[in-house]
């Protein structure tokens, strides 16, 4: 099937219960707060996103609760209350149209044949509209829920990755298009010559198939892939349909879009066949001075020991008791197997000359992402640039809270991007990988 996607910019938003991406955006006025459990609040997140003509709704996902070993600092944060993410999607199934349902499955708490089913019948459930944030597992916790004495070395975690998405793939090559004829005549409900059994055996797996859903209608449901280290950038460059990263200034975002693109010749892949889609947190105002004041009132709504106990858990859970919090912050080693994120705190408290309490102010309020300050006219400036010079393909919406911070890019910056002509009015077809203008597998 043709690609019907001209060069617009795509945008996923990621969503998680009800912080979002600032850890006291639920505490916002306008915030709700039991979306962890009213499905009710995404069907209509899912309607604003359909409105504004945006490609994905991506709902991120820890399996377990994270932070347990810290409760204090748990009892200020909404994400322990959240549906699994894939029971939530099949529900917004019915009652969205276009916009493509991406969800997180770690590799390390899986099994390839369980993931391949689920995406295989989401895709059938939304006509074509699926997708899957392949991750490795970044919670150490989850270890003690799943029978795992120990949560796995980075490495080890991809090289499980690599062969997991490969079984998965393989599965859904189980049947091609037109394998069930069912014929009431003849009485054949299966053609067998368009079976394919796929017989793996491996490191990590032995999986015989075929999948018990038929060719999923994308051929393969959307992969994603989120991550920026080493490994993640191969297995982007490999398998991905779309990268979702971590960069906060445009030169590092640059040389990480020619970096993971010039690496896909070696696989027979073409770089337009990849979206490269940074993540940006999003404040915006009338004025500048209003959307500053945004940013800054729901800073003051997080108690700093709540942002350096995450930001200890985003540098692997590195001690920062003893360091002073209004001193730059130190150049600290991490005992992190994410390898990518501790390093990006230490460029960015770098680069910008940040305190210790300044860079756990940024990480509650956006982690390591771009933060985008500003004007509708302002904000669409800085992702125009962005975008036209090969930084991103696209971006992934971090809205501090909602449904505020949704309403406010689908009805200030959406139609300043489409006046400029960088984003679509209309959708491009029905399925996510027209959209997102990505080849369907052979």
């Amino acid at each position: 099937m043709p690609m019907t996607s001209k060069a617009k910019m795509k945008f996923a938003v990621f969503l998680m219960a009800d912080s979002n991406y600032h850890i006291a955006g639920w505490r916002h006025p306008d915030a709700y707060v039991d979306a962890g459990s009213n499905v009710q609040r995404w069907i209509e997140f899912a309607k604003i996103l359909e409105r504004g003509k945006l490609d994905m709704l991506f709902v991120a996902d820890v399996i377990g609760v994270p932070g347990t070993k810290d409760l204090d600092s748990l009892s200020y944060q909404p994400t322990i209350d959240k549906f699994e993410p894939f029971t939530l999607l099949a529900a917004l199934s019915s009652v969205t149209k276009h916009i493509g349902l991406v969800a997180t499955s770690a590799t390390a708490y899986n099994e390839p044949y369980f993931v391949a089913r689920v995406l295989a019948s989401l895709d059938h459930l939304t006509g074509g509209r699926a997708g899957w944030n392949l991750v490795t597992g970044g919670s150490y916790e989850d270890a003690q829920n799943f029978s795992v004495g120990e949560h796995a070395a980075h490495g080890d975690r991809y090289e499980r990755a690599e062969e997991f998405v490969d079984v998965v793939r393989g599965l859904w090559g189980s049947f091609d298009a037109a394998a069930f004829p069912r014929d009431k005549t003849t009485g054949r409900y299966l053609d067998p010559e368009k079976l394919h059994v796929l017989g793996h055996k491996g490191r990590f797996f032995s999986v015989k198939g075929p999948l018990s859903v038929s060719r999923p209608p994308q051929g393969h449901p959307v992969i994603v892939q989120a991550g920026t280290s080493e490994p993640a950038r191969k297995l982007s460059a490999r398998v991905a349909d779309v990268v979702f990263t971590a960069q906060s200034a445009i030169e590092d975002a640059k040389a990480f879009y020619a970096d993971v693109k010039g690496r896909m010749q070696q696989y027979g892949r073409h770089p337009d066949d990849l979206k490269v889609m940074p993540g940006v947190a999003m404040y915006v105002g009338r004025s500048q001075q209003e959307a500053e004041e945004k940013f800054e009132h729901l800073n003051t709504l997080i108690p700093i020991e709540v942002s350096v106990s995450r930001l200890s858990r985003m540098l692997g859970g590195v001690d920062l008791s003893g360091y002073a919090l209004d001193e730059p912050m130190p150049d600290i080693g991490s005992n992190s197997a994410r390898v990518s994120t501790p390093l990006n705190y230490v460029r960015l408290a770098k680069r910008d000359n940040l305190t210790l309490r300044q860079v756990a102010t940024r990480s509650g309020a956006a982690k390591d992402h771009w933060t985008l300050i500003g004007t509708p006219k302002t904000v669409a400036d800085q992702l125009e640039q962005w975008f036209v010079e090969k930084a991103a393909d696209g971006f992934n919406l971090l809205p501090p809270h909602v449904p505020g911070g949704l309403n406010e890019f689908v009805d200030l910056v959406v139609p300043e991007l489409q006046r400029r002509g960088l984003f679509r009015t209309e959708y491009e077809g029905a399925m996510l990988r027209q959209n997102l203008g990505v080849p369907y597998p052979q």
